[in-house]
């Protein structure tokens, strides 16, 4: 059966940034839970494209995503490969306020691979991506000093 989660924020930037700090793996650990980031035979430090595989780590946790779709400013999409889920798309779209700034909409559909995690898994994806949808949007609008919001 599948689940689903969906978090919004708000951010003062432009599409653009918000769009590049989702494009270069090297921003991640800056601004979200995340502790550290790679591509597969790339450099997270340039902009990633559709194929890229990325591949986070938080403690002990390793996520292998890969991009699978990039609409410049406006959506980024990928999948989670391996890991606890069967089958796992995440979608980030950034709307742009008309008043300024960008609303950023960041949600999935999963599958975990443990029949009767699913609502645990929704549980803790809500509030792991709300962080990092709030990290998003505090990056772009350089509110994020030293790892830290300022």
């Amino acid at each position: 059966m599948p689940y689903s989660y969906a978090v919004t924020a708000r951010s003062q930037a432009d599409p653009d940034a918000v769009f590049a700090a989702l494009t270069h793996a090297a921003t991640w650990p800056v601004w979200s839970p995340i502790g550290s980031a790679d591509v597969e035979g790339g450099d997270p430090m340039g902009r990633q494209e559709v194929g890229d595989t990325r591949i986070f780590r938080t403690g002990r946790h390793v996520a292998r995503e890969r991009i699978v779709e990039l609409i410049t400013d406006r959506r980024f999409v990928y999948d989670n490969v391996g890991g606890p889920f069967r089958s796992y798309r995440g979608t980030v779209d950034l709307t742009p306020v008309p008043t300024g700034g960008t609303d950023i909409a960041w949600s999935a559909t999963f599958e975990p691979n443990l029949p009767l995690s699913g609502g645990f898994w929704r549980w803790y994806l809500t509030r792991f991506m709300q962080r990092m949808a709030d990290g998003l949007a505090a990056y772009a609008d350089g509110r994020i000093v030293d790892g830290g919001v300022e």
